[in-house]
């Protein structure tokens, strides 16, 4: 794997790839970021000294053929190899092995870097995995398309289409499936930021439009029946409640966490109840009222906002007044009480001719009609200039209304922001928003999407308390300023000490810091500090390891991966019931989709029978450990080269 990024992002990715997939990592990054202490992920897997030092050599003996070296390297971490080099050139592309390489991130922060370094990797190696960071998404998807239909042109197949081989976790080495993945970090952070900020965890899996998150159960609770088709993934450590083993260390004589367990090792674990158990469940909020959505919401204002409450009630009592004298005239003159409603209303508009000759009551009755008449024509017209307001308000934003609790009070509508506020819409989270900035380009969506906003500087005081933060279920703070971030989240907790609050801050180290911060302080509240390139990680190493991964989730000091898979292409689950494709401590079919693939639908099934028989044109997803996986890709490869 070869990552090229002058950001924390880049460090991260790398550290995914080394400590979650096991993967050996070329990291290319500019020479100022030697100062720069890259972050720690997971556990690095140990590389031979004696491999690093044939890497070093040959990657030496190469550039010195060359003349003047294309990159400088630095010493070798932990199964990874470093080069520094201002821009990732051809030359520099070549030092680090793109040629021979799986998979190819280009995470600068500059999207033209990026595209100019995609395009000259797939001419050198047009089988190579790219996955590109880019901010201008529908620029992105252009260049998704021409980088595939390069791939297509120099391979002579479809795009998308090469084989697998033995893949990134195979042992078979670095073809790939020639596909090419864009990203952006907004985009790959905001479901983990609204899955926080809604149940307190970040370890989800988007699939399907889907968020779901692992759930650890406790052991007394572990012999309760799992949910419907979201059977149990891990068993946790039997010393889960060591203080020694939650700070890390490893305790002798225990056993460890157990992935994917059979039915008798889960049901025997729950008889002793010693060990806890780890579930898959769908995201979901009950804290309070679900704010309208839709299509077309935000266009007509609700009837009852069209008119203030002073304006009613004058209608309502002119239109009592109106039926009095209706009333009035049927009882004085005898008349069908229908006519009687008829003659008032054209005495009412001054339509009918003078009570001449008529009754002294008829005559009454007719001036109490224009009376009323001329009471009524101001309440009319100030009807309709208010609803004429109301519907030029229509598109303006809205106030937070009175009797709004349980939402989340959301900060900064930015790029981030703004993809945040989306997924939490879709999830029919109820939130208000808070921004400073009247020019953001979020305040468009909010408009559409008629969440009530409070324009203001959060930091000042009165702003979060227009947002009812004293009844709100979270606080997500997402602007691009960390110590605005931290200042919300410090003043939210003396407003509200046991306020959920997740941050969004780009330094990890200086993440870490505020939450144990302010764990320590707030002991009662749950306190969550992100930063981007910690959530985007995942996403991006996903993709590296091909589309077929959906993410993955730490249990413990073990990981569990989740995959979307073809039926026909792994003879493992072919033609096989669901029960038995289930290999323990390998791999288990979860769900299967039923969409039909190239056709734009999707839709996943999560309550299979274990008598269900897979088929060939049949789409999975599966749990599955490493090895579990990289036996699948494995053998899939192999099959491959043999056809």
């Amino acid at each position: 794997m070869v990552v090229c990024g002058d950001d924390g992002l880049a460090h991260r990715l790398a550290a995914e790839l080394r400590g979650v997939y096991e993967e050996q990592v070329t990291l290319v990054v500019p020479p100022a970021e030697r100062t720069v202490r890259p972050p720690v992920v997971g556990r690095a897997r140990a590389v031979s000294a004696a491999l690093l030092d044939r890497m070093v050599s040959a990657a030496v003996n190469r550039a010195a053929g060359n003349g003047t070296p294309a990159a400088a390297q630095s010493e070798p971490a932990a199964g990874q190899r470093m080069l520094e080099a201002v821009e990732a050139t051809e030359a520099v592309l070549a030092e680090a092995g793109v040629e021979r390489a799986a998979a190819l991130a280009l995470v600068y922060d500059d999207d033209e870097t990026n595209i100019r370094a995609a395009l000259t990797a797939r001419r050198l190696n047009p089988r190579l995995r790219l996955v590109l960071r880019l901010y201008n998404r529908r620029l992105g998807q252009h260049i998704e398309e021409l980088l595939d239909q390069a791939a297509a042109l120099a391979t002579g197949g479809a795009p998308g289409d090469g084989p697998l081989g033995d893949g990134p976790l195979g042992d078979g080495g670095a073809a790939g499936d020639a596909s090419t993945t864009v990203l952006s970090d907004a985009d790959t952070a905001a479901p983990a930021l609204a899955a926080t900020a809604v149940v307190g965890t970040s370890k989800v899996v988007q699939t399907d439009g889907l968020l779901l998150r692992a759930v650890e159960r406790l052991p007394a609770a572990a012999g309760e029946p799992d949910p419907p088709g979201l059977p149990t993934l891990a068993l946790l450590s039997a010393n889960l409640n060591d203080p020694a083993f939650a700070d890390g260390s490893e305790a002798s004589g225990e056993q460890g966490p157990l992935l994917l367990p059979d039915a008798a090792t889960v049901r025997e674990a729950a008889a002793a109840g010693r060990r806890g158990s780890v579930v898959l469940e769908q995201v979901a909020y009950s804290a309070g009222p679900a704010l309208p959505s839709g299509r077309g919401v935000g266009v007509v204002a609700p009837l009852a906002s069209l008119f203030s409450q002073r304006l009613r009630w004058s209608l309502a009592g002119l239109v009592g007044c109106v039926f009095a004298l209706a009333v009035a005239l049927w009882l004085a003159t005898g008349i069908h009480p229908l006519g009687a409603l008829y003659l008032t209303l054209l005495d009412l508009f001054s339509v009918n001719d003078p009570a001449i000759g008529s009754t002294t009551a008829r005559q009454i009755l007719q001036l109490l009609s224009g009376l009323v008449g001329l009471l009524l024509l101001p309440v009319l017209l100030a009807a309709v200039l208010e609803a004429m307001g109301t519907f030029r308000g229509a598109g303006a934003l809205r106030r937070p209304p009175r009797g709004l609790g349980g939402h989340v009070v959301l900060l900064g509508l930015g790029k981030i922001g703004t993809r945040v506020l989306i997924r939490l819409r879709e999830l029919n989270i109820p939130v208000v928003c808070v921004e400073a900035g009247p020019e953001a380009r979020g305040l468009a969506v909010a408009r559409r999407l008629r969440v009530p906003v409070v324009l203001g500087d959060v930091t000042q005081e009165g702003v979060l308390e227009a947002a009812k933060i004293h009844r709100a279920h979270a606080l997500l703070a997402v602007t691009s300023s960390d110590t605005t971030n931290l200042e919300a989240a410090l003043y939210a907790r003396s407003l509200r000490p046991d306020l959920r609050v997740v941050l969004r801050l780009y330094d990890d180290d200086f993440a870490t810091a505020v939450y144990r911060t302010l764990r320590a302080a707030h002991p009662q509240a749950l306190t969550r500090s992100r930063s981007v390139s910690h959530l985007s990680a995942p996403s991006f190493a996903g993709a590296m390891m091909g589309r077929q991964i959906l993410g993955a989730i730490p249990v413990e000091r073990r990981v569990l991966l989740f995959a979307a898979l073809r039926v026909a292409e792994h003879a493992q689950l072919d033609g096989r019931t669901i029960g038995e494709a289930f290999r323990a401590g390998y791999w288990r079919v979860l769900a299967l989709d039923t969409g039909r693939e190239g056709q734009g639908g999707s839709g996943l099934v999560w309550d299979l029978p274990d008598t269900y028989v897979l088929r060939s044109e049949d789409r999975v997803v599966l749990a599955a450990t490493r090895r579990g996986l990289a036996e699948l890709l494995r053998r899939r490869g192999r099959r491959d080269a043999g056809a």
